[in-house]
């Protein structure tokens, strides 16, 4: 599997247990794919060897009476606990599942065993490629249910890293879906507290006892958990004149919720596993080396920390340069090179991801980087001459700006990366102390708004 055959990652939180999506094969054949909420889609399908992935999507936006705007919302994944793909329309996604163990052992360090074992299934889920700017014109409340579903899923396996105010604002939005309006004198902090994971992150659910608990808190703040999820649900608006129809009038909090989810700048993205090079410490030097998630999306790349669930690099397109290595040559390495500093000093970083998925990665920098130039020309004219503007339509709401808290958990933490920094003298690549240099990479994304800068050696180096 290359480039060409969709985005391949880290499994996501849909992947509760292992599932079939095929009971039987033959002139006709019963297929199920599942849906964000877990639910299931049965479709009876002829010639399912030859089926492309276009035509099972289009029967599942029948069966579910979607508007068109889903076709592009929307894609068909193959997930199994091991390994996720996106499809593209031509993919045959029965053929791609007799090949699943063969991309298991080029993408996946999955013991042998567990690769025998594995089995995929098809799942209904958001489309990597489609924009949040598009995602905000969206009315219908199945589609933005779905969608809802999706984010939440995330949001509670922890995908998504967010700080605990936003947890509980977005816990809150759970509540007034699940439970219905605030409503004063009601037993709601039982609701809430049977419930807590429905609307938490794990790790803010857990409850301990006496001083260890305490000690173990790591400075979380006083109102987490149930009485600052109680708070916030208190703060949720109704919208005026919603409709009496309760599907209905839930569409506002669907839209409220992914609202708040656009301000992730992780949000929508493919999910890669990976890890890299802790710093050294101690009179040793000891390193290792830690597991990462590698969140790649429309607007950038993340470095996540799989277990402290923090943000440790985000870089825009245009804040970066980068390339792979493969087995063949070395091993599989995602190289990731940004502008930094070191003690004050302006240079360039390398970062080394190392990950079986990195030529995937690669491929996903790259088409979302093409993507991007496609369209950056044409937003300001559509914002500037859209048929709602011309109509005299509301616009949709404006996207706020990314949250920077301090200690935010979706800032970067350049100090805890291990990273290389190098300087280009004559026709060598060598490690220095911090001075800047020439890219030592080609590959970047060439617009003119970039803040990412090809830089110039200086006259005096001091080698490290």
């Amino acid at each position: 599997m290359d480039g060409t055959e969709g985005n391949a990652g880290q499994p996501g939180p849909a992947d509760r247990s292992h599932r079939s999506s095929v009971s039987s094969v033959g002139a006709r054949a019963d297929v199920l794919v599942y849906l964000a909420d877990d639910t299931m889609v049965p479709l009876a399908v002829e010639n399912l060897p030859s089926l492309t992935a276009h035509e099972l999507h289009q029967a599942v936006r029948e069966v579910l009476q979607l508007p068109d705007v889903a076709l592009d919302a929307f894609a068909l994944w193959l997930v199994s606990p091991l390994l996720e793909v996106q499809l593209k329309p031509k993919h045959q996604p029965y053929k791609l599942g007799r090949q699943w163990q063969e991309l298991l052992l080029r993408f996946t360090d999955a013991p042998d065993d567990d690769v025998a074992m594995d089995e995929p299934s098809l799942q209904f889920r958001r489309n990597v490629f489609f924009p949040k700017r598009r995602e905000l014109q969206i009315h219908d409340k199945e589609v933005l249910r779905l969608l809802y579903e999706e984010a939440k899923g995330n949001v509670l396996a922890a995908r998504y890293p967010c700080d605990v105010e936003d947890c509980e604002a977005l816990g809150a939005l759970v509540c007034r879906v699940q439970l219905g309006p605030y409503q004063p004198g009601q037993p709601t902090a039982c609701a809430l507290r049977e419930k807590l994971d429905s609307f938490l992150p794990a790790h803010l659910c857990k409850r301990g006892h006496g001083l260890f608990a305490a000690l173990r808190g790591r400075g979380t703040k006083a109102g987490t958990g149930e009485q600052g999820l109680l708070n916030a649900y208190r703060r949720v608006k109704e919208v005026a004149g919603s409709e009496s129809e309760h599907e209905a009038s839930l569409s506002p909090h669907y839209r409220a919720y992914l609202l708040k989810c656009h301000e992730l700048p992780f949000y929508g993205s493919a999910f890669f596993h990976g890890e890299i090079d802790k710093p050294a410490q101690g009179f040793l030097h000891r390193g290792g080396q830690k597991p990462v998630s590698v969140a790649i999306s429309l607007e950038g790349v993340h470095v996540i920390d799989s277990r402290e669930k923090h943000v440790l690099l985000g870089l825009r397109f245009q804040e970066l340069s980068w390339d792979h290595t493969s087995p063949e040559e070395e091993e599989s390495v995602l190289w990731l090179e940004f502008d930094g500093d070191n003690e004050g000093t302006p240079v360039n970083k390398l970062l080394k991801i190392y990950s079986k998925q990195a030529e995937l990665m690669s491929s996903l920098i790259e088409y979302c980087i093409e993507l991007s130039q496609a369209t950056e020309p044409a937003t300001p004219q559509e914002s500037a001459a859209s048929p709602a503007s011309a109509a005299g339509s509301s616009p949709p709401p404006t996207q706020h700006p990314q949250l920077r808290r301090q200690g935010s958990v979706v800032c970067s933490r350049i100090q805890h990366l291990s990273t290389i920094d190098y300087v280009e003298e004559g026709e060598q690549i060598k490690r220095v102390k911090p001075k800047r240099s020439t890219s030592f990479f080609s590959r970047q994304l060439s617009l003119g708004q970039g803040s990412y800068a090809v830089v110039q050696p200086t006259e005096s180096l001091e080698q490290g």
